[in-house]
């Protein structure tokens, strides 16, 4: 069996390793202004941590929920979690920060949360029923998944 020569060759020419070259040298110095600006990496190179401030904390807590009501893969492979209690808390939590914010948020912070508030609510909802309707139907989440099994629901233990 011989080797055939249909395969093509890779060909660098200069002007692509100028280019190349000249694309490094331009994202190292945009590191080096970030970095000289406090923007840097933190530590671990995961990057810069968002702003500790109220759409922080909304956006943290909304996705502590969102995980919880199946974002999140199950890290075997089983299909997805679902977390009720902790998407609930989550939930609770920023429905105490509203209340215990009233009046003292911006316009655009007070619909933020409410927005958000209104969405995870209503996922929850959903979330909630499609659930008992699959526990109803065969006694277990995983009853009511498709034809071969691909989508599954995983509760915590």
């Amino acid at each position: 069996m011989t080797e055939s020569n249909d395969t093509p060759e890779l060909q660098i020419d200069a002007d692509w390793k100028a280019q190349a070259q000249a694309e490094k040298e331009r994202l190292a110095q945009q590191e080096q202004e970030a970095a000289a600006k406090g923007d840097g990496d933190a530590p671990g190179g995961r990057g810069a941590l968002p702003a500790a401030d109220f759409k922080g904390l909304v956006g943290t807590l909304a996705s502590q929920a969102v995980m919880g009501l199946g974002a999140m893969p199950d890290p075997q492979g089983r299909g997805v979690m679902i977390d009720l209690e902790g998407a609930k808390f989550a939930i609770d939590l920023l429905a105490v920060v509203e209340e215990k914010t009233k009046g003292n948020l911006t316009e655009d912070e007070d619909q933020e949360l409410a927005a958000v508030l209104v969405e995870l609510r209503a996922r929850f909802v959903q979330i909630t029923k499609m659930l008992a309707e699959q526990m109803t139907a065969g006694g277990t989440p995983e009853a009511a998944a498709p034809e071969g099994g691909a989508s599954k629901i995983v509760m915590p233990d």
